[in-house]
C-alpha cells in the first residue's frame, strides 16, 4: 500500500487544509486513517483548526472573484484536464478507496470511474448553461434569464462514496464558476487529500490552485462551522437524516441553500410475473453491494405471496455463495463494515429481529477469524409489515423480505417509510410498471423497473424526497443549484411603458 500512497503524493502525515497554498500550521490534532480490512494504519492527516479554516474560506472567496470571470468553456477545459488526471491515477485511487473504506476492488475503481464520468459530463455542460428567453408584453422590450456563479460551495461528504459524491458537486460547481471547500468524512481523509491534490496540481497551471479547497476534521465541528458560515451560500451535505436536519436548520436560519442527500430505506417490489433472471442479480447487488452501506441499498423486499417461498429459497442459495473476506482479493463480494459503530448497529438490529417476530433465514452473525472484527454475514430476514425494524434504516447488509397480495399494497408499503430515495419494481406487465411510475406510485426520487435500486448513472439527477432531503446532484439540470438565476429586461425603445398597463406619471 505504501507504493500506492507514494504514487498519489501522500505523506506519512498529510496536511488537512488546502487553500491557495498547502497549510501546514495547524493545532487541530492528527487524524489517523486505518483500513477496516485489517486495522492497519494507512497514514495520518493533520486536522484543520479554526485559523486554518478561516484562511481557506477567505482565500476561496478571493479566488471566486476572479474564477467567475473565466468563460465557462475555459472552465470546462480545466475540468477536462482534471478528469484526465484522475483517469491516469484510476487504479491507484480505486485501490485507495477500497483499502480506506472496505469496498471490493471493482467498486473502488468503479467509484473513481464515476468521478471521471462526471468530469466528462461537466465539460459538455460548460457549453450548455442555458437561460430562457421570454416575450415581453411591452413594445420594444426584450426579456431573458441568465445564470451566474453562486460563490463558495461547501461540500460535506460521507464515507461510503468518498470520491464520487465530491466529484458530483465539485466538477459541476467548477464549470458553473464556483469554488469548492470540501469537508470529507473522517473515515476517508486520505482519499480526499489525494483527489484534492490532483485537482490542485492541474489548476495550478492556470493560476487557480485554490478553486478546490479542503479542510479535514475529526468529527462534526468543521461541518457545523461551514453550515453556519454566511460566506458559503450553498452547502451540499451527504449523511444521516439527523445530520441533514441539523444542517438544514443552520443553513436555513441564514437563508442559505442546501443540497441534502440523506438516508434511504429503499424497497424493491417483486411481482408474481417477474423475470427471476433479472431479479436475482439486481436484488443481490442492491442488498449486499458495499456491505449494505449505500444510501441506495435494498433493505426491504416486498415479494408477491405467490412466489414468496421461491424467492426466499433462491435468494438464500445466492447468499450462501457470497465470499466474505479481504475486498481486494479476487472473488470476494463482501468486505468489512467501515467501523465498529457500524457493526454494533448491525448487531443491535439482529438482536431485535426475533423480538419483533421476525425470523433470520440466513446470516445474522459477526464473522470470526477475519483480519479485523468488522466482518458480518449478509442477512435475510423473513419479516412482516408490522415490524418496526423495517421502517428504520440500518446501514448494514440486512434484507427484510415481506409478502404482499397486490401491487397497491406493495406501493403503500414502499411509500410507508420516512425516507424516499430509491425504489424498484420487477414485473413483465406494462400496466403494473406504469402504475408504479405514476404520480400515485413510488414517492421516491428514483424509481426503476426491472433493475435494482443501486448503481445510478451520472446522467440523471440523483436524490430523494421526504427525509432523504430533497436534494439533487450529478446530471440533468442539477447544475442550476450551483448558480443564481437573473431575469433581465432590456428596453430598446423611445418610451418607458410599465407592465400590466400601469400609468404613473406627473405629466398633465
Amino acid at each position: 500500500m505504501s507504493d500506492i500512497l507514494s504514487s498519489l503524493g501522500l505523506e506519512k502525515v498529510n496536511p488537512g487544509a488546502f487553500g491557495r497554498d498547502v497549510i501546514r500550521e495547524s493545532s487541530g490534532g492528527v487524524l489517523v486513517s486505518r483500513s477496516p480490512i485489517d486495522g492497519a494504519e494507512l497514514g495520518s492527516v493533520r486536522c484543520a483548526d479554526a485559523a486554518a479554516y478561516e484562511r481557506v474560506v477567505q482565500e476561496a472567496r478571493e479566488i471566486f472573484t476572479e474564477w467567475r470571470k473565466v468563460p465557462a468553456p475555459e472552465r470546462g477545459n480545466l475540468v477536462r484536464k482534471i478528469g484526465n488526471a484522475i483517469r491516469d491515477s484510476k487504479a491507484s485511487l480505486g485501490r485507495l478507496v477500497s483499502t480506506e473504506v472496505g469496498k471490493i476492488a471493482s467498486e473502488g475503481e468503479g467509484e473513481i470511474q464515476e468521478a471521471i464520468d462526471i468530469a466528462d459530463f461537466a465539460v459538455g455542460l460548460s457549453r450548455q448553461l442555458y437561460g430562457k428567453t421570454m416575450h415581453s408584453e411591452r413594445r420594444n422590450h426584450r426579456m431573458y434569464e441568465q445564470w451566474h456563479p453562486l460563490g463558495v460551495v461547501g461540500v460535506i461528504t460521507a464515507f461510503n462514496f468518498p470520491a464520487a459524491v465530491w466529484a458530483w458537486n465539485s466538477m459541476i460547481a467548477a464549470v458553473c464558476g464556483d469554488v469548492v471547500v470540501w469537508k470529507p468524512s473522517e473515515l476517508a481523509p486520505l482519499t480526499a487529500v489525494a483527489l484534492n491534490s490532483i485537482c490542485r496540481s492541474v489548476a495550478r497551471d492556470i493560476g487557480f490552485e485554490g478553486i478546490f479547497s479542503l479542510v479535514v476534521g475529526d468529527g462534526p465541528e468543521l461541518g457545523k462551522r461551514m453550515a453556519s458560515d454566511r460566506r458559503i451560500p450553498c452547502i451540499s451535505a451527504t449523511g444521516s437524516c439527523a445530520m441533514g436536519r441539523d444542517v438544514a436548520k443552520t443553513v436555513g436560519d441564514r437563508l442559505g441553500r442546501c443540497i441534502l442527500e440523506l438516508g434511504g430505506n429503499n424497497a424493491v417490489i417483486i411481482m408474481d410475473d417477474a423475470d427471476m433472471e433479472l431479479v436475482m442479480p439486481g436484488v443481490l447487488f442492491g442488498a449486499v453491494g458495499t456491505g449494505g452501506q449505500r444510501c441506495t441499498t435494498i433493505r426491504r423486499a416486498f415479494v408477491h405471496e405467490k412466489i414468496y417461498d421461491e424467492f426466499v429459497q433462491k435468494m438464500t442459495s445466492a447468499y450462501r455463495q457470497i465470499r466474505i473476506g479481504n475486498p481486494l482479493e479476487k472473488g470476494v463480494l463482501l468486505g468489512p463494515l467501515v467501523s465498529q459503530r457500524a457493526v454494533d448497529a448491525y448487531s443491535a438490529a439482529i438482536t431485535r429481529i426475533p423480538k419483533e417476530r421476525g425470523e433470520i433465514l440466513y446470516g445474522g452473525k459477526v464473522v470470526s477469524g477475519m483480519p479485523s472484527p468488522l466482518y458480518v454475514e449478509p442477512t435475510i430476514v423473513r419479516a412482516h409489515k408490522e415490524m418496526p425494524l423495517i421502517n428504520e434504516e440500518t446501514f448494514a447488509p440486512i434484507l427484510y423480505v415481506v409478502p404482499f397480495k397486490d401491487v397497491d399494497e406493495a406501493i403503500a408499503l414502499n411509500n410507508g417509510v420516512p425516507q424516499g430515495l430509491s425504489s424498484a419494481i420487477f414485473t413483465r406487465d406494462l400496466k403494473t410498471a406504469e402504475k408504479f411510475l405514476s404520480a400515485s406510485g413510488s414517492d421516491c426520487g428514483i424509481a426503476n423497473v426491472n433493475i435494482g435500486t443501486s448503481g445510478a448513472e451520472i446522467g440523471g439527477a440523483f436524490g430523494g424526497e421526504k427525509d432523504t432531503g430533497g436534494g439533487r446532484e450529478s446530471g440533468s439540470d442539477s447544475w442550476k443549484q450551483y448558480m443564481r438565476r437573473q431575469t433581465t429586461t432590456i428596453n430598446f425603445g423611445d418610451d418607458a411603458p410599465l407592465a400590466q398597463g400601469v400609468v404613473f406619471s406627473t405629466a398633465r
